[in-house]
């Protein structure tokens, strides 16, 4: 299939392929195409992997232009949910696998070292996520950012790999699943689904800040006291290892 690639300024460059669904697009998501069209599914999880090792690369834009080429018979739709779905959880895996290798100890011991951060935060973020870890990934593959992130600490609590996996595939395979059929659905329109999920990736983003925000007031705040009390904490908890052991 001939490629033409004109380029101009680099946030103007326009990629064409003639005949194909990256007619008329260009910038990100007209190369994004084009990589699916040359690669078929595979492209499709390609992108969708490299979302979930680099989220600046936004699957909110990569699964509904999925859908666009399926819709433009350039795609099998089944493969391109699946292949997606490979392509998170591959990147999700890797993940899993670098939480475990840091492990909890070693993070611990960083955060005695960190300002504002006591080791009483390590034990809260340990028990909520005991608590919480199997619907904390699930629902977590469904959320801009957080995607990515909680596969970290899956690994770092060592979440039995075969459970991961499951709850891995089964978020990723819903989410992955509604933004191909909406851009499959609505065609040429398929931006529709990605201006709604841009919303909804920055509401997160402004809670996920406005979170870090209160949380910092209320460190400095607390240290305060503890200062003008006479309380030096710094080294007050030794970690010893297999403290977070189950």
């Amino acid at each position: 299939m001939p490629i033409s690639l004109a380029t101009g300024s680099a946030p103007d460059f326009v990629l064409t392929s003639e005949g194909g669904a990256a007619e008329n697009l260009s910038g990100f998501s007209a190369w994004t195409v084009t990589i699916m069209e040359a690669l078929g599914p595979l492209g499709v999880g390609f992108m969708v992997f490299l979302d979930n090792i680099f989220p600046p690369i936004p699957s909110e834009l990569v699964l509904p232009l999925a859908g666009f080429t399926s819709s433009q018979g350039q795609m099998n739709i089944v493969l391109a949910i699946v292949c997606a779905t490979l392509g998170s959880l591959i990147g999700a895996i890797i993940l899993w696998a670098l939480g475990k290798w840091i492990g909890i100890e070693r993070i611990a011991r960083i955060a005695v070292k960190m300002p504002l951060v006591d080791v009483d935060d390590v034990h809260k973020t340990v028990d909520w996520f005991d608590r919480h870890g199997d619907k904390a990934v699930f629902f977590g593959r469904m959320i801009p950012i957080f995607r990515s992130l909680i596969s970290i600490p899956a690994g770092m609590r060592d979440m039995r790999l075969v459970k991961f996996v499951t709850l891995t595939t089964a978020g990723s395979a819903i989410w992955n699943t509604i933004l191909i059929v909406a851009g499959f659905y609505l065609g040429e329109n398929w931006a529709v689904v990605e201006t709604y999920a841009g919303y909804f990736q920055k509401i997160v983003i402004i809670a996920v800040v406005v979170f870090v925000i209160v949380w910092i007031v209320l460190k400095v705040r607390k240290h305060r006291r503890k200062r003008a009390a006479g309380i030096d904490d710094s080294g007050a908890d030794v970690i010893e290892p297999g403290e977070f052991d189950s």
